[in-house]
């Protein structure tokens, strides 16, 4: 039987800036699902709902600047110990312990995270390490610069991530576009994330690598790591140099998913966190007699 839909939710991070959620609830650990650049919570729509059925509760949020979250104001530049402090901030709200699943820059933040506030019981990677390919980051952010003007329908953005993303066989459609897109004041259709975001916290990402390494070494609970086999930005060399930092990693690589792992192949993607969740549960299980 399909999971309700989530339950929106609003959270307010330290600086006062409010958070969009949605939750589904479950049993614990909960997942915080946090979604890349230029992403919103909708990208885990699929997961969360998944993991709904199999019984796990879940938040996925809209990371600041992104979809119905707020907006730095003007005075206030995007920095990313902001993000890092919002990750705190929305996994309080899911309970103890929580298990990170955070693809890109969600992935990033949450390493950060657990460096600074052991917030974590485990963490799933999604097609992110600690060194990334500079072609890969070149070619993501052309796209997202290349449409200053936006689209002026629904259709045009359609056709546009479609030229971007041709080994994806369906369109979206405009009710997926909707939480892509917001109207501007012109009439044409621009991206959900704030623009400044692109001047502002992007530039200062590389500086991010080093202590990025070093929250990697510090690593102390379970890990996943999950690679696209066409992705770009991560391949088999930033792969084995994050597994050389946390050796107790495992990695799985989807073959066919691209840097958009949950979107390009979901089902594999959901299959595998289900599993990482299963062998997580197995030895506590086995300490309280469950056998099944």
């Amino acid at each position: 039987m399909p999971a309700p839909p989530p339950l929106p939710l609003q959270l307010q991070a330290d600086d006062g800036l409010r958070l969009a959620a949605a939750r589904m609830p479950g049993r614990g650990p909960g997942l915080l699902l946090a979604h890349g650049f230029g992403q919103t919570r909708q990208a885990w729509s699929a997961t969360q709902q998944r993991l709904a059925e199999a019984g796990h509760a879940s938040l996925a949020w809209d990371v600041r600047g992104h979809g119905q979250s707020g907006r730095n104001p003007a005075h206030q530049p995007y920095a990313g110990e902001q993000f890092v402090s919002d990750v705190g901030t929305v996994a309080r709200a899911l309970g103890p312990a929580p298990i990170l699943v955070g693809a890109s820059m969600g992935g990033l933040t949450g390493l950060m995270a657990q460096a600074r506030d052991r917030v974590f019981s485990a963490l799933v990677l999604v097609d992110i390490t600690p060194r990334w390919e500079a072609a890969g980051v070149e070619r993501i952010l052309g796209f997202m610069t290349a449409h200053p003007d936006g689209f002026e329908s629904f259709e045009h953005a359609a056709a546009e991530i479609a030229a971007y993303l041709p080994h994806r066989r369906e369109r979206k459609t405009p009710g997926q576009l909707a939480h892509l897109l917001q109207p501007r004041d012109d009439g044409r259709l621009g991206w959900h994330w704030d623009p400044r975001l692109l001047s502002e916290f992007i530039p200062g990402t590389e500086a991010l690598q080093a202590p990025i390494e070093q929250a990697c070494r510090e690593l102390d609970v379970p890990v996943l790591l999950v690679s696209g086999g066409r992705s770009d930005l991560v391949t088999d060399h930033t792969v084995g140099h994050f597994l050389e930092l946390a050796p107790h990693a495992r990695h799985v690589q989807l073959p066919h998913a691209t840097h958009m792992v949950a979107g390009d192949d979901n089902d594999a993607f959901t299959d595998t966190l289900l599993q990482f969740l299963c062998d997580l549960a197995a030895p506590h299980a086995a300490a309280h007699g469950d056998t099944r």
